[in-house]
């Protein structure tokens, strides 16, 4: 059974997602919090897999939880719901550890996908978060970050660096596959070496640095 705290200012919306969760035999939400607060003593007493946290919420908003609950050790996996106005949070957010970012118009079905991604050590981004994450950091101009980037990705071969910009793009393993014109299998090895060699947890961050790096 995958243990869930569910974290948003918004009953209504807190229902709903328990709803949803709860309607698959292996999701149960253990916990559920109204703010940033909450969700942080939540998930230090109920111990939960996953904390969906939404981004805006009074007092300890959704991104300083994030950086609490990440930073703890053994910590849950927190995926961030959002919308398309806080480009700058999913960025902040990504950085604090989040393995995950979701609309909140999610689709049932990818929502409980989702949850069993990250459960199982994995990350996931939405496609249309990604390209708005990609069109935010184009637009922010050259930076220091976007140098120190380019320095880190210099440690990958090509075939690496470019399974990780295609990552960047909001590509699946096997849709990066089938552009490079390799086997799933190859490329989650190339991606799992390019996440060694970078000191990297999982995907959200490689994609993240890769976004850094396109920046000039």
């Amino acid at each position: 059974m995958i243990r869930v705290l569910v974290a948003d200012d918004e009953r209504l919306v807190r229902s709903g997602l328990r709803r949803i969760l709860e309607s698959e035999g292996d999701i149960s939400v253990v916990a559920e919090a109204r703010d940033g607060a909450d969700a942080i003593a939540g998930a230090a007493r109920c111990r939960p897999e996953v904390v969906l946290m939404d981004v805006r919420m009074p007092g300890v908003d959704g991104l300083a939880a994030a950086a609490r609950i990440t930073a703890a050790p053994a910590a849950p996996k927190v995926v961030m719901l959002t919308t398309f106005d806080l480009d700058d949070h999913v960025h902040e957010a990504l950085r604090a550890g989040a393995v995950g970012f979701l609309l909140k118009d999610t689709p049932p079905r990818d929502l409980t996908a989702a949850v069993r991604t990250v459960a199982a050590g994995h990350a996931t981004l939405a496609p249309a978060v990604t390209r708005r994450l990609i069109a935010h950091v184009a637009a922010a101009g050259p930076s220091s970050r976007s140098t120190a980037a380019r320095r880190r990705l210099a440690v990958l071969t090509d075939r690496e660096l470019l399974v990780v910009r295609a990552l960047a793009r909001g590509l699946s393993n096997g849709e990066i596959g089938r552009e490079l014109g390799m086997r799933e299998a190859t490329v989650k090895a190339h991606l799992s070496r390019a996440l060694a060699k970078l000191g990297l947890a999982n995907r959200v961050q490689a994609a993240v640095l890769a976004h850094d790096a396109e920046a000039t």
